[in-house]
C-alpha cells in the first residue's frame, strides 16, 4: 500500500554516513498532516486519502473549503492532495500523519513544482545545438528550421522558445537517509523539485526497490 506526506522543502546539507561518505541531502518539514477525506469506490468510483498541510489565513478561505475542514475538526488547508492506493481502513477523517510513516532507508517519489526559469530560447530549454558564432554565419543560436517548403506550416511539437520551469515534477526512487519525529523533519538522498519553502509531496515508490 501506498504511504505518503506533504511537506515544505527547506534546503539542502551534508550528511556524513557511516563509512565516511559524503552524502548529499534535502531537508523536508513535514509537520503533522490531517486527513480531510476518504475517497470511496462507492461515493467517487475510486479509493484515496486526501491530506492537508500547512493552515490556510481565514480572509484566504470560502465559505466551502471552511466547511469541508470543519468535518475534519481542523483548520482550512493550503496544499492539499490525495494518495491512492492508501490503506483507508488504518485512517480515520481528523486523524493526523506525521514523518513516522516513513523510515530511514524507503524508497520515495517526490513530487514537486519546478523553479521557474522565465522566457527561454531552445538552447537552454531543449538543450539544443548552437550554430557557429563567426562572421558571416546567420545561425548562432536561434531555434533553426522551422520545416520544410512543401507543408508551409509549422508542425505541432515543435521545439521553440517559451516559458520554462515551474511545472510539476517527479523525481523517483529516492533514498530517505534519516527521520526526525521530534522536529518533523525528512532527509533525502539528493535533491527534489521546487525552491525552497516550496510544498512537496513525499510517497512511497511506485517502482519499488
Amino acid at each position: 500500500m501506498t504511504k505518503g506526506i506533504l511537506g515544505r522543502k527547506i534546503g539542502m546539507t551534508q550528511l556524513f554516513s557511516d563509512n565516511g561518505e559524503l552524502v548529499p541531502v534535502t531537508v523536508i518539514q513535514a509537520e503533522p498532516n490531517v486527513v480531510l477525506q476518504k475517497r470511496t469506490l462507492e461515493n467517487d468510483g475510486y479509493e484515496a486519502l486526501q491530506i492537508g498541510f500547512a493552515d490556510k489565513k481565514e480572509s484566504r478561505t470560502n465559505k466551502a473549503e471552511k466547511g469541508h475542514a470543519e468535518k475534519a475538526n481542523t483548520a482550512p488547508k493550503r496544499y492539499v492532495r490525495e494518495i491512492r492506493d492508501a490503506e483507508l481502513d488504518s485512517f480515520e477523517i481528523g486523524q493526523e500523519i506525521s514523518v513516522e510513516v516513513f523510515q530511514a532507508g524507503d524508497k520515495v517519489d517526490v513530487t514537486g513544482t519546478s523553479k521557474g526559469k522565465g522566457f527561454q530560447g531552445v538552447i537552454k530549454r531543449h538543450g539544443q545545438q548552437r550554430g557557429p558564432m563567426s562572421h558571416g554565419s546567420h545561425f548562432h543560436r536561434s531555434p533553426g528550421s522551422m520545416g520544410d517548403v512543401d507543408p508551409m506550416r509549422v508542425f505541432k511539437g515543435k521545439n521553440l522558445p517559451g516559458h520554462m520551469g515551474a511545472e510539476q515534477v517527479t523525481i523517483q526512487n529516492l533514498e530517505i537517509v534519516s527521520v526526525d519525529a521530534e522536529k518533523n523533519l525528512l532527509l533525502v538522498k539528493g535533491n527534489v523539485p521546487g525552491a525552497k519553502k516550496s510544498y512537496v509531496q513525499v510517497s512511497s515508490a511506485v517502482k519499488g526497490n
